[in-house]
């Protein structure tokens, strides 16, 4: 299990070093949840994909002051 755990660590790293261009992955994802539900969920979906959009402007920002940018 722990391989897991570095795994997810790793990941986490890599969205937060590369925050501005993970914010389109977002996009592309949620467009692939809601056709996957039909429709069904598409609130939530886009409540997440929201939260998530948000999360990582914040740290593209973070990261652009750290560098300097």
């Amino acid at each position: 299990m722990s391989g897991t755990g570095d795994t997810f660590n790793r990941l986490k790293k890599a969205v937060n070093d590369h925050a501005d261009k993970a914010e389109g992955v977002v996009g592309k994802a949620a467009a692939a949840a809601k056709k996957a539900t039909g429709g069904s969920h598409d609130d939530k979906i886009d409540k997440g994909a929201g939260a998530a959009t948000d999360y990582l402007r914040k740290r593209a920002q973070e990261n652009k002051k750290s560098k300097g940018e």
